[in-house]
């Protein structure tokens, strides 16, 4: 069953402002119809039995988890990055205080009940392991490192700064333990590999740019 339209149209409000400044800007109901889209994609791949999945508690969790977030600081005072954690039990208190007028009681908490189970090394529930697998996606490839850039850019830092923390991702083994331990699913696992591929190259080809631009 769809999402309630007067529900949708909440969110989509809520979504539609990007920050704390009040920018406003697609960057977030994009994301949250694009994570959609992936769960929806593991479903059809048959990774679990689909039925008697929680389709309306998957799909409110994705826009959930794209909610404008109140970043915590690093020691820095710039804005630090969130844990899974932290961002399922943050999302699930928003989704409370923005759509409780217009989704029931029911739904708000079947969804918060998947965003809690999602950050556990072994979820009770599928719908918590796809949703996992779906958002630990997103860090990878070339949409990894694009939103490494952007929130590079939000910390005040360019190129370089992207170029040095794509450098130390690979010495300290980062992509590595996250192959490891990020995915409950074999076969998006592989997709992570592909696309870290991918993104290793971009991250080459920019590394030997800003080389070519030291005298």
């Amino acid at each position: 069953m769809p999402l309630d339209g007067k529900l949708i149209k909440r969110l989509n409000k809520s979504l539609g402002v990007v920050d704390d400044h009040g920018t406003a800007g697609p960057r977030l109901l994009d994301d949250s119809r694009r994570l959609w889209d992936r769960v929806r994609r593991f479903i059809a791949m048959k990774l679990v039995d689909a039925e008697g999945l929680d389709l309306e508690a998957l799909e409110l969790a994705c826009y959930a988890l794209q909610l404008p977030q109140r970043r915590p600081k690093a020691l820095t005072g710039k804005p630090g990055r969130s844990t899974l954690r932290e961002r399922a039990e943050e999302a699930a208190e928003l989704l409370i205080s923005i759509a409780g007028g217009e989704a029931s009681e029911d739904l708000l908490d079947r969804t918060a009940r998947v965003l809690h189970e999602m950050p556990h090394r072994s979820p009770m529930l599928d719908e918590a392991k796809i949703m996992a697998d779906a958002l630990n996606l997103d860090d990878f490839g070339v949409t990894g490192l694009i939103h490494m850039a952007i929130l590079t850019g939000r910390q005040g830092g360019g190129v370089a700064q992207v170029a040095d923390g794509s450098e130390k991702r690979e010495q300290y083994g980062y992509w590595d333990a996250r192959l490891k331990d990020g995915f409950h699913f074999e076969p998006v696992r592989q997709i992570a590999r592909r696309r870290l591929e991918h993104a290793r190259h971009l991250a080459d080809l920019l590394s030997a740019e800003l080389r070519e631009d030291k005298p």
